[in-house]
């Protein structure tokens, strides 16, 4: 039987079959909305973003002092955006089959400072958030206006000293918590998955970090962290699960990015379509960069979040309806993945049903892949990911294959506009990877 004659309760089975059976899939997601209706319908705004973003710059001048790696952009988290030409000859020959029209970029939040991937956004921003509310109130700080340098004194180490932060995590968003937490002065707590990569627990232990690890997965550990940091008074939990703070931190990247395009002459408009891959674990960060995206960026922007084959919990809690009160396991996968960034089995409670009229649709990956894109990234253009941020090398691929993506363009009419599309692969960690890892994880078999 034809697909284009099964009924969208047949074809939503056979998808619901593909995803139990850890087959990758791409799934277009009909419930995206126009951007004004999708904005009507949002909790938050965009002058929501451009508060989060004047925090992040009345803080620059204590990060440039904490972070010497932040001195030359004065304070400023952000990344470059590069154009990776030889990466699509690469993904565009016969073995890979990419067939990808218009220019390649990479967004290389892999290169943060501090954290060394996406989550220097939003992890960093919501620790920041809540040391200011702390400041103010405490007199710490005078005001929104006082020099925020004051906080890298004696005096204001010596009373963050008395608070705790505790983060549930797989590896990245602990450390972008753990090593600002511990820049401020809090006792921090990063709570980790046993398959999180041991350098990052080291590297955090090594900061003066506590790091507890646990053998359950993302779900279980977020319950842990949750669980002791509740009963403590003097306690701040962040929550990746459930953070209107964290989703911000991530959303900024839209404004910036929108800036970065304009200085590198990219047009985004109806004739020069932007397509962006966002990786995807718990939901929070690509929901956030999605959300910014589109508040900046409009209807010409299409984001897709990428998840692995074994945990695609946003996809499921999705194409479900369901959203957080489903679990990849649930369905038999593992939830399992050497993408660890991803390994989550439960999506974030707030990002689903909200994000869903902003985005264009999910696709999964396994883990091979992951291995194959990363060797392909490093031997095209010498620039090194975690496997995690691989997944986002999938995106451009998958129009050379997918009938869905195909359909995709067709319904939006935009075929004749793809030699002219930007395709921008967000890099979401990698910066802090040591060498003899790097090494092994070139030469990884999966």
């Amino acid at each position: 039987m034809e697909l284009d004659s099964l009924s969208s309760l047949e074809k939503r089975e056979i998808l619901f079959t593909d995803i139990k059976n850890a087959i990758e899939v791409n799934w277009i997601n009909h419930s995206k909305l126009p951007n004004n209706d999708a904005i009507i319908r949002s909790m938050l705004t965009l002058s929501d973003i451009d508060s989060a973003e004047a925090r992040l710059r009345r803080f620059a001048p204590f990060i440039k002092m904490a972070f010497p790696e932040t001195v030359e952009a004065k304070g400023m988290i952000e990344s470059p955006l590069i154009e990776v030409p030889e990466l699509r000859k690469a993904l565009n020959r016969e073995k890979i089959g990419a067939n990808l029209a218009g220019k390649l970029y990479m967004k290389m939040d892999s290169e943060l400072p501090i954290g060394g991937s996406v989550k220097s956004r939003g992890g960093i921003y919501e620790v920041l958030k809540y040391t200011e509310t702390l400041a103010v109130e405490n007199g710490v700080l005078d005001s929104f206006e006082d020099d925020y340098c004051k906080l890298a004194s004696p005096a204001a180490k010596a009373f963050f000293g008395t608070k705790k932060l505790h983060i549930g995590s797989t590896g990245n968003l602990g450390l972008s918590v753990g090593l600002m937490g511990q820049a401020l002065g809090y006792e921090t707590i990063v709570h980790m998955t046993s398959e999180a990569a041991e350098w990052k627990k080291e590297l955090l232990r090594d900061r003066g970090v506590i790091v507890k690890v646990y053998d359950g997965d993302y779900s279980e550990v977020v319950a842990k962290a949750k669980a002791e940091s509740v009963v403590d008074a003097n306690s701040h939990f962040v929550d990746d699960e459930d953070s209107k703070e964290m989703f911000l931190g991530y959303a900024v990247a839209g404004k910036r990015l929108k800036k970065q395009l304009r200085q590198q002459g990219i047009v985004v408009d109806k004739e020069h379509p932007l397509f962006v891959y966002i990786p995807c674990g718990v939901g929070s960060t690509p929901g956030g960069i999605t959300f910014g995206l589109r508040q900046f960026l409009g209807d010409h922007v299409h984001c897709f979040f990428v998840e692995p084959t074994q945990a695609p919990c946003m996809l499921l809690g999705m194409v479900t309806g369901l959203y957080n009160n489903i679990t990849v396991q649930d369905v038999g996968l593992s939830g399992k993945t050497h993408a660890d960034g991803l390994a989550v089995g439960r999506p974030s409670a707030i990002i689903g049903d909200f994000i869903k009229p902003f985005l264009s649709g999910i696709l999964t990956v396994k883990d091979k892949r992951l291995f194959d894109y990363l060797r392909i990234l490093w031997e095209s253009e010498k620039t090194f990911i975690e496997p995690s941020s691989c997944a986002a090398i999938h995106g451009p691929v998958c129009w050379g294959h997918s009938k869905e993506m195909a359909d995709y363009l067709e319904d939006n009419n935009m075929n004749r506009y793809m030699e002219n599309a930007t395709h921008i692969i967000w890099a979401t960690g990698g910066g802090l990877v040591p060498e003899n890892v790097r090494q092994e994880l070139l030469t990884k078999k999966v």
